[in-house]
């Protein structure tokens, strides 16, 4: 949980009017498979389940991002900003969908992962045919069904502005759906590259992928979107764009030091996931060239033959962890955090916001860059 969110994403209740439009969404889509029969009931409470989740940063940083730059409560284009805080939830969703077949993650949220829970349902209704295969078929759908709900959403509350606004506004999505897929390609193509030979480069590769998959679309993007449809400028959207990716690059380098090192309780994930699914982030990268430099030709071994090796146990997964931590990467990690938010906090101080909006988003900078979970 962000700290301190419910005064973060609470408050002119945005959470719940993000919430509202995804629930409405929701029973739209129920009306539209209602005729399909009760075969397609499991894909409703699948989004369902995944829209009611998560903390709603994105909604949040494009709600006081046009707050900060003129829109006002209370009118025809907050509820369409919500909607659009909501087209970002649902992007989110479909995102997450995806993601989790990709890297074969077990848990989302404390909770089997989509594919997971319908290979058990298969699985638990003896049908034919491979059941993890079907799993997995399953969340590409129900990715797909919330990418088209996202798009949805979008296109109903670009109609509450004007033409210029909304045009920019959707050269934004359009932009950030395209650069999201593209991360998610080099994500895939990273763990496919050799791994291990030139932990330098396979740290820059890592850092490529986080500004592509996710550092403009976690910050920046909204931050941007906010911007723009309340009118603001070339020079704020600017430094909206200046502030954002930094941040976004600090907040998925806070999720690397999670996934090794986060309280399964809070992060709803084992301990030592991405250990497990072998994923090579910025943080495994440092910790192999930080051992490479200190002639621990063993750690370097080790991190490059066991990271997701498909027999980790948890014992392994706490060893790998540990050696991850000796080599002093996660404070290095920590000082790569302050060095890219420390200056993005700089230039939201400095910015002429007017409150309470410049309050909220200074507090939910610190929240997305300081969060525990």
């Amino acid at each position: 949980m962000l700290p301190h969110t419910p005064s973060l994403v609470d408050a002119e209740n945005v959470r719940e009017g993000v919430d509202a439009a995804l629930a409405r969404h929701v029973a739209d889509l129920g009306d539209t498979v209602a005729p399909f029969g009760t075969d397609a009931d499991p894909l409703l409470d699948a989004v369902a389940r995944m829209v009611a989740g998560g903390k709603r940063l994105r909604a949040a940083f494009c709600w006081w991002s046009w707050r900060a730059h003129g829109g006002r409560p209370g009118t025809p284009q907050a509820q369409a900003l919500l909607r659009v805080g909501a087209a970002l939830e649902l992007f989110q969703a479909a995102a997450l969908f995806h993601d989790d077949v990709m890297d074969g993650s077990d848990t989302r949220r404390g909770l089997p992962a989509a594919h997971r829970a319908f290979a058990a349902r298969h699985h638990e209704h003896a049908w034919t045919g491979d059941a993890d295969r079907f799993g997995e078929s399953v969340a590409i759908l129900l990715g797909d069904l919330s990418l088209v709900a996202s798009e949805q959403e979008l296109a109903a509350a670009l109609r509450a502005f004007d033409e210029p606004e909304a045009t920019a506004a959707r050269a934004v999505f359009d932009l950030m759906r395209t650069e999201v897929t593209v991360g998610q390609y080099l994500d895939v193509l990273a763990q496919a590259l050799p791994w291990g030979e030139d932990p330098l480069e396979d740290e820059a590769r890592a850092r490529r992928v986080i500004r592509a998959k996710a550092a403009r679309y976690s910050v920046e993007h909204p931050l941007v979107l906010g911007a723009l449809l309340a009118g603001a400028d070339e020079a704020e959207v600017a430094a909206c764009r200046e502030i954002g990716l930094p941040l976004g690059e600090a907040f998925q380098l806070r999720d690397d030091l999670l996934g090794v090192f986060g309280d399964p309780v809070t992060t709803g994930k084992p301990a030592g996931d991405d250990l497990r699914e072998g994923k090579r982030t910025v943080l495994v990268a440092r910790a192999a060239a930080l051992a490479a430099a200190a002639g621990d030709d063993e750690a370097v071994a080790t991190l490059t033959d066991r990271l997701g090796a498909p027999d980790l146990d948890d014992e392994e997964v706490a060893r790998l962890a540990d050696l991850v931590r000796r080599t002093g990467a996660p404070d290095q990690v920590e000082a790569l955090i302050a060095e890219l938010a420390g200056p993005a906090f700089a230039l939201m101080e400095a910015r002429p916001w007017p409150e309470p909006a410049r309050g909220h988003l200074v507090a939910l900078a610190h929240a997305a860059v300081d969060r525990r979970a």
